[in-house]
């Protein structure tokens, strides 16, 4: 049986990278390790997952020092606990996940390419960025894209050699649980009255929603831009934006306030519940600049859900157009069109959203993801 370390610089992501993928490893004999920043949240996942965590600051910027340190520190917690495989998530997490495994004899560091930070970089930064990618890719013994646009960019930039990448099934690091989380059907209906009620949400409004971290990466800007034009024209309509404000990818001022004083908006904080609020949602938009894999695109459309997003990496794999959703570039405009579009046309939200759920459930069931990462690490 393999005992895996996964590498992660920030305990948020846990849920979405692993969550319940954790358990069913340990239901197969496996060990599992995680190496994260120090926070509450580790221990409270820990509690939930039962997994062996080590608490190691991995900063997502370059710092030197600390990653030296980080470095140090998860070779020996590799070496102490007789690790065989390192999984590294995100540039940080793997960069200095597999130095450590590479400075030890484990023959498996696996690299899980989340997405590329370069592509809304310029200048030294992205070319330090790319740096980074090449070099991970080099000590990895295999890359694994979570999209197929992840994979074509990572060879057209010549960021690893072919025979190390691959993608699961059709992309996604952990596949989307419709069964038994985002599922309509198993929604407690007083819940989704008591959120109505308390977010002023009426029977006659149309709820836009979003969900994720508010980014410019994310195109919050734009879309607050376009949401000023829509309820100029449609009163009635309401913007649900659900996550954490993004300090280091901040959006701008006006758009900030716009999100905490326009009334035709709700702003809701980091959750632990989505699957609650995509029920709120008559329609999904990530008008998003980069992506790696889109998770809450999935888990909108097992929500039935008409999606909104763009062509760009990771968003372009999504959707079925013209099927499960429509694409938009990100200006006011478009988004405004794309919009409207779903607004005026109730029947399509309702063929997108079945479609979508039928296409989630044919592509990207956890099992057959999970399976697929045990014959990896076996």
């Amino acid at each position: 049986m393999a005992r895996i370390l996964h590498v992660i610089n920030i305990p948020f992501v846990i849920p979405y990278f692993l969550g319940n993928q954790i358990s069913f490893f340990i239901s197969k004999g496996h060990s599992v390790f995680i190496a994260c920043s120090p926070h509450e949240k580790l221990l409270v996942y820990q509690e939930k997952w039962k997994f062996n965590s080590l608490g190691v600051q991995i900063r997502r910027n370059i710092s030197p020092i600390d990653d030296f340190f980080a470095v140090l520190k998860i070779r020996k917690y590799i070496i102490d606990n007789k690790i065989d495989t390192v999984i590294g998530h995100t540039p940080k997490g793997a960069f200095v996940g597999l130095i450590a495994g590479y400075l030890t004899p484990i023959k498996k560091r696996i690299y899980f390419r989340h997405g590329l930070m370069y592509e809304t970089s310029s200048g030294l930064k992205r070319f330090i960025l790319i740096a980074i990618e090449r070099f991970t890719s080099y000590i990895a013994t295999e890359v694994i894209c979570v999209s197929s646009s992840v994979l074509s960019k990572s060879i057209s930039a010549n960021l690893s050699k072919k025979d190390k990448l691959s993608i699961l099934n059709m992309g996604t690091c952990n596949g989307v649980d419709s069964i038994s989380q985002f599922n309509k059907a198993l929604l407690d209906k007083s819940v989704k009255s008591k959120l109505k009620t308390q977010l002023k949400i009426g029977s006659d409004n149309v709820v836009v929603g979003f969900i994720g971290r508010l980014a410019k990466d994310k195109g919050i800007n734009e879309l607050i831009q376009a949401w000023n034009e829509i309820i100029l024209h449609n009163p009635k309509m309401l913007l649900l934006l659900v996550g954490p404000l993004d300090e280091r990818d901040a959006i701008e001022e006006e758009a900030y306030f716009q999100i905490i004083s326009c009334p035709q908006i709700r702003y809701i904080g980091q959750i632990e519940n989505p699957e609650d609020y995509y029920a709120l949602m008559d329609i999904f938009i990530l008008p998003s600049y980069r992506e790696g894999f889109p998770t809450v695109v999935l888990e909108a459309s097992a929500m039935e859900l008409p999606v909104i997003t763009t062509k760009m990496t990771g968003c372009i794999d999504s959707i079925l157009e013209n099927e499960t959703g429509i694409f938009t570039e990100i200006n006011k405009v478009s988004i405004v069109h794309a919009v409207m579009k779903y607004v005026d046309n109730p029947t399509l939200r309702q063929k997108h959203g079945q479609r979508g759920r039928q296409f989630i459930e044919e592509n990207f069931a956890q099992m057959k993801i999970w399976q697929e990462i045990e014959r990896i690490v076996s």
